[in-house]
């Protein structure tokens, strides 16, 4: 049978699936390259103004909490008073939860502005508009001498240097509650939840407790030569990890890039007004 007869398939025939063949291929590699720009685009818009000032080493990408992770962390933080801030706050909904569970001032630290305005949009949708706080601004260089319940839902490196911020800037009855991940170094009050729903607890007054003893029995509390000025009448030492000593820590110029004066954000409500 010749070419181009009923029943069998020419030259043209044959080229046209072939050239079909090849479209696919390109319209597969297209779609993909489009999907990378779809993705880069989304980085770029929703997750990257966050980071443009944060050093790389303190980059934490955005990641929610879940239902069963922000219920855990709130009900370590049950029965509590004081201001209580989220660091690195996300769309706002630890926040505004905390609110309603009577945790007032409830504030939280967020730099990416898309973010800033999904949580604004929490916020007027839970009916709280202008009393619960998002500051855009780094909270590595905010002072947080006045903080007494503080959220952290952060990646497993940033906790040792926040871990040292902390423990230098928060007043004594402060609890820290962590998700996802714990603070390496200190041990936890209490925990709640198990696997990735696990969350724990930190008493600072236990925490600065925990670092004497750890400090006493290392040999480190005294330096060489303390001993005899002590007996030769010299004013006692300020055990190390203590409350006042973290306080002037945290007060010296320098040793964190934020401030040593507390200011009170205007969106916060005064005393009396929640």
């Amino acid at each position: 049978m010749e070419p181009g007869e009923p029943g069998e398939p020419g030259e043209e025939a044959v080229g046209g699936r072939r050239e079909r063949g090849r479209l696919g291929g390109r319209g597969l590699l297209g779609l993909l390259a489009a999907g990378g720009g779809v993705a880069w685009a989304v980085w770029a818009a929703l997750l990257m103004p966050g980071f443009r000032r944060v050093p790389l080493r303190l980059q934490v990408p955005y990641q929610p909490a879940g239902p069963r992770q922000a219920a855990n962390a709130l009900a370590l933080l049950r029965g509590r008073a004081g201001k209580t801030v989220d660091l690195g706050s996300g769309d706002g909904r630890l926040v505004v939860e905390a609110y309603k569970q009577g945790l007032r001032p409830a504030v939280g630290f967020e730099l990416n502005p898309w973010l800033l305005c999904l949580s604004s949009y929490r916020t007027w949708k839970a009916g709280y508009h202008g009393k619960v706080c998002f500051l855009k601004k780094d909270f590595w260089k905010v002072n947080l001498s006045d903080c007494y319940n503080v959220i952290v839902f952060l990646a497993p490196s940033v906790k040792p240097p926040l871990a040292a911020k902390l423990l230098a800037e928060l007043p004594d009855e402060a609890r820290v509650v962590a998700g996802r991940f714990p603070f390496p170094s200190w041990t936890p009050t209490s925990t709640l939840g198990q696997g990735l729903e696990k969350v724990w607890a930190y008493d600072m007054k236990e925490v600065r407790r925990a670092a004497q003893r750890e400090a006493r029995s290392d040999g480190s509390l005294v330096k060489p030569g303390i001993e005899g000025q002590q007996q030769q009448g010299s004013e006692p030492l300020q055990p190390l990890g203590s409350a006042q000593d973290s306080r002037e820590r945290a007060a010296r110029p320098g040793f964190f890039p934020g401030t040593s004066r507390v200011v009170v954000p205007p969106c916060l409500p005064r005393s009396g007004q929640f």
